[in-house]
């Protein structure tokens, strides 16, 4: 993070900036979060325009640290990788301090995923009464939390790849299949009605 300040206090074009940069973090899994973070202040703003309680603002602070635990969760597995390496207990160690990071680089995007799936839980009882007018912008959220979920289902797959607790691994992959599943399904029937609301 630049200089330990919070992405969610970032203007939009520091965050952007950080993400253009040849550092190595931030990179998808935090732009994952946002973007899912951005999904949920969508749907809050179109529950007030509908008078209804979406429970989405919360989800959107969740969303927000859980762009920074990405973030630190990578830095984490860097640092481990820099650790001395020239005895047996040194490589030992390095090893061990690697895979715990590898497993919560894989914890934080299953986390991201679990809460853009109950975005798009939130945003389907939204979309049972809402105001029409506001459709595009449901719209817009809709695709935002599928984003998250799938760019962070990326980072999942790419940090199993590494990890040597295989059964572990195939439990993370297990979860983050089930969650992408259901939200897939989810967010293709949403926009579908949403489009037909639009059209109508």
């Amino acid at each position: 993070m630049n200089e330990n300040k919070s992405f969610a206090v970032m203007t939009t074009k520091e965050f952007a900036a950080s993400l253009a940069s040849d550092a190595p973090a931030p990179g998808g899994g935090s732009a994952a979060a946002l973007i899912g973070a951005y999904g949920a202040a969508l749907t809050t703003m179109v529950g007030q325009l509908s008078q209804r309680e979406t429970g989405t603002e919360a989800l959107m602070e969740e969303l927000f640290t859980a762009a920074d635990r990405d973030t630190e969760a990578f830095l984490q597995v860097a640092a481990a990788f820099a650790m001395p390496k020239q005895t047996e207990a040194e490589k030992l160690n390095r090893s061990s301090a690697i895979q715990a990071g590898l497993r919560t680089c894989t914890e934080s995007p299953l986390a991201v995923m679990e809460k853009a799936l109950q975005a798009l839980r939130q945003m389907e009882e939204l979309e049972r009464a809402y105001n029409t007018n506001a459709a595009s912008d449901l719209g817009v959220a809709v695709l935002a939390a599928q984003t998250a979920l799938k760019g962070a289902w990326l980072n999942v797959l790419i940090n199993v790849a590494s990890l040597k607790d295989r059964q572990q691994a195939a439990l993370y992959r297990e979860r983050g299949q089930q969650l992408l599943a259901a939200g897939e399904q989810l967010a293709a029937e949403l926009y579908e009605r949403i489009l037909k609301a639009i059209e109508a």
